[in-house]
Formats: structure tokens, sequence, C-alpha cells
């Protein structure tokens, strides 16, 4: 069983969350917080394996919890909600920890489905809104881009590759598909990556892959 918080200062968005993963026989939905410090507060008391983080709220926003979340003895997982793909404040939820993020018309289904991958150590990379969103608002610098190509050096050529294809936005089985190797082997080599490169997930990795420039090739 799957325990999933649902945080958002709109009740009527809280409710319809609930129900919603209240559908699925694996989830359940072990408490509600209409603000950042309800849900660490309520995080610290209970265990959650996966938050559904609004970004905008009073108090304390999603990106201040998110990363105080992350802080907790046993983190629970984040998957950042937003109303707009390119919301300026999604990019700050990852980067503060979060392991993706979801837009608030998503189809239930997917929704339910989103908090499964994100549950098993996956993260919510959307190839086509997550690479806009990274390119608008994770510009590479300089400083940034030195101290990354420093950590990604210390990959192997083959776990380089693995990188590569995650920062695209593919899961294991997508990225086996494409290097020819099998999904427990995608899975070893990205425990490893997360790692070696100091990172929580691997929306972080990919972000630290485009700033150490592996995926300029990628288009």
């Amino acid at each position: 069983m799957i325990r999933t918080m649902v945080v958002d200062d709109d009740a009527l968005v809280r409710l319809g969350l609930v129900d919603l993963l209240a559908q699925d026989p694996a989830l359940t939905v072990v408490g509600e917080a209409a603000d950042g410090l309800q849900a660490v507060e309520l995080a610290r008391r209970r265990r959650v394996d996966v938050a559904l983080m609004d970004i905008r709220m009073p108090r304390l926003d999603g990106i201040a919890a998110t990363r105080r979340l992350r802080e907790l003895p046993d983190a629970p997982r984040v998957i950042a909600l937003t109303t707009f793909d390119l919301d300026e404040y999604v990019y700050q939820a990852l980067a503060a920890g979060a392991d993706g993020f979801l837009l608030k018309d998503t189809p239930p289904a997917e929704i339910a489905r989103a908090v499964h991958i994100v549950a098993g150590g996956q993260g919510m990379l959307h190839p086509a809104a997550a690479r806009r969103l990274i390119d608008r608002y994770h510009r590479t610098g300089a400083p940034r881009s030195v101290s990354a190509r420093s950590r990604t050096a210390r990959l192997t050529p083959r776990e380089a590759d693995v990188l590569r294809e995650l920062a695209r936005g593919l899961s294991n089985a997508e990225i086996g598909a494409v290097l020819g190797m099998r999904e427990s082997t995608v899975k070893a080599h990205v425990s490893r990556i997360l790692s070696e490169l100091g990172v929580g997930n691997r929306v972080q990795a990919a972000l630290l892959a485009r700033d150490a420039g592996l995926t300029d090739d990628l288009g």
C-alpha cells in the first residue's frame, strides 16, 4: 500500500485529489494539508510515501516545504502540482528535491500512475514539458558548469550513457531498450549514478546532466 498526502490550499482541489486517489486500491491517503507547515508536521507524525504538493500556498510554499520534507529521516517523495507547465516555481521545486511535477488538469488515471511511478523510485520527467522547463529556467553558468562536469567525470562511459537517456525523460525500461541493457541493469546504474553525483533523485541528476553539457547533442 502506497501512503499518500495531499497538500493544497484550495479545499476543493484537495477533495478532488483525495477522491481520485481513493479509487486506486493500492493507494491510501493518510493526510491532507492546507499549507507547507501542516504538510511537514503531518509527515513528522505519519509515514508518507508520496506527497502531492501544490507550489503556491500561504505560510510555507511548496518549494520550502519540499526542502524540509527531504530533510526528514524517512523522507517522502514529492510530486509538485502546478497550473502551468512552465511555472517558474516548478523548477525551484525540482531543485529543492521534488521527484517530478504534474499539471493540475492531468487526467485522473495519469495522476494515480504518477504516484505509483514515483513511489517506485523513478522521476516524473515528461520529455517535452520537462525539457522546456529546464531549458528555460536552468541556463548553464560557468561556475555551475565546471562543478557539474567535475562530478559527471566520475562516471564510467556506460553510466554517462544512462545519464544522458535519463535526462531525456526516459524510464528504466526505455533506457534499457535504447542502450540494449536489461532493466535491472539500468536500475543498478541509476542507483550508482545518484550516489556518485550526490543527488537525491533522477530529476536532480537530469539537471546536473544539463549543466555538464551531456545533453547538448540531444537537441
